[in-house]
């Protein structure tokens, strides 16, 4: 399975996947997931908002268990991140055929759509969308960066832009979800362990800084009588970077669009996205609280306008506790080791969906830590590992 979506969406140039939403990428990706789901004898379906489930036993009799992650990527990312909680999902299933085990509650595999958000600006779409986080009308304003609105997007790719919105009913039949994900850090590396169990998720968003000021000639301007919002912008990077190191959070400046875009002109408008991630509110409240300030005294000494935007925003996701002490549970059940518990600062489809039903996840080791990158790694031994370890968990979930 593995080596059948290595090609997939692979850029020749980074060597990393561009696997954006309803693209032709994203299109050999579902048509893998469909495969893969008939070739086991699953019932396949295609949900209102795009997502694809694959069911063992009866859908209609609720309490189901379900696994899986997202097959799209973000610009040039990795392998792992999304596809491994997916393939891991099939390989468990078949690992546990393979024990013979009988299932007393039905079993779903998903691959939720849009995860990343790399073309339309919002992450955890098809997710969002389920759970009723984002309604049908916010997600027909969301355009690419060529302008190309959602609805267009998936209308284009043979699915229905109408249907979409919040499907509780779905919600209702599922009893626990459980996301296998590779660990995007080091803590695993740091412990020894193979596999965790998440604790929570970190608060975390997205904001966008608008630094207008004064398009000119680069070559005949004093530097005394432009309004370069470059400047402002600069200094406000290195201001998210100072103030995420006194928080102990993280900040960054990953994207930024420039106008007019000229080697030799001033600009008149640069636009910084800021992603800011922190262990508690408070503490991200304070850190982006404090770039912002730096930001309109940069903008005010430069006399340069400044809009700031917040796109989006996901609060703090405790998992499940019940289910987190479960999984821990039965992973240490025959073994009587200590399962790891740890937070990340990476938001997942399992956190969009935690506030509507039971969550929880799984970290597989990375061991350097790398991730939204080409360089983004899991040995096979790991994965194996995550994958008897989903495998006992859907066992004692849906076989008790």
């Amino acid at each position: 399975m593995w080596r059948e979506l290595l090609p997939i969406g692979r850029h020749a140039g980074s060597g990393g996947y561009r696997r954006y939403a309803w693209t032709g990428a994203d299109a050999e990706c579902r048509e893998w997931f469909r495969e893969q789901a008939e070739a086991r004898g699953l019932a396949y379906e295609v949900d209102r908002n795009g997502n694809q489930w694959a069911w063992l036993g009866d859908p209609a009799a609720g309490d189901a268990v379900v696994t899986g992650s997202h097959l799209d990527s973000v610009p040039d990312g990795g392998a792992f991140d999304g596809p491994l909680g997916v393939v891991s999902s099939f390989a468990a299933l078949d690992e546990l055929r393979g024990r013979g085990t009988r299932f007393t509650r039905p079993l779903a595999l998903v691959n939720f759509g849009d995860e990343e958000g790399a073309r339309f600006g919002l992450a955890c779409v098809g997710s969002r969308l389920t759970a009723g986080r984002l309604t049908a009308e916010q997600a027909h304003r969301l355009t690419d960066g060529d302008g190309v609105a959602l609805p267009r997007a998936m209308e284009a790719a043979g699915y229905d832009p109408e249907a979409i919105g919040p499907d509780p009913e779905r919600l209702a039949r599922i009893g626990a979800f459980v996301e296998l994900h590779v660990e995007q850090g080091r803590a695993l590396d740091l412990s020894g362990d193979r596999v965790g169990v998440a604790s929570a998720i970190w608060p975390h968003g997205r904001w966008r800084f608008d630094f207008r000021g004064e398009a000119n000639h680069a070559g005949t301007t004093r530097l005394v009588d432009r309004r370069d919002p470059m400047l402002s912008y600069a200094q406000t990077v290195l201001a998210a970077r100072r103030e995420a190191e006194l928080a102990g959070a993280v900040a960054t400046f990953g994207k930024v669009a420039v106008e007019p875009n000229g080697v030799n002109a001033i600009p008149s408008l640069v636009r910084g996205w800021l992603d800011s991630r922190a262990v508690d509110q408070e503490t991200l409240d304070e850190v982006v609280g404090g770039v912002e300030k730096a930001a309109r005294e940069y903008a005010t000494a430069h006399g340069v306008d400044l809009d700031v935007v917040r796109e989006s925003f996901t609060p703090v996701v405790e998992f499940d506790h019940a289910l987190r002490d479960e999984l821990v549970r039965i992973l240490g059940k025959d073994t009587g080791l200590t399962v790891p518990v740890l937070g990340t600062g990476a938001g997942h489809d399992a956190g969009i969906l935690s506030g509507r039903i039971p969550t929880a996840m799984l970290f597989v080791r990375n061991p350097t830590g790398v991730s939204h990158s080409p360089a983004e790694f899991a040995a096979e031994d790991d994965c194996v590992a995550g994958v008897r370890a989903l495998a006992d968990v859907l066992e004692g979930l849906a076989c008790r």
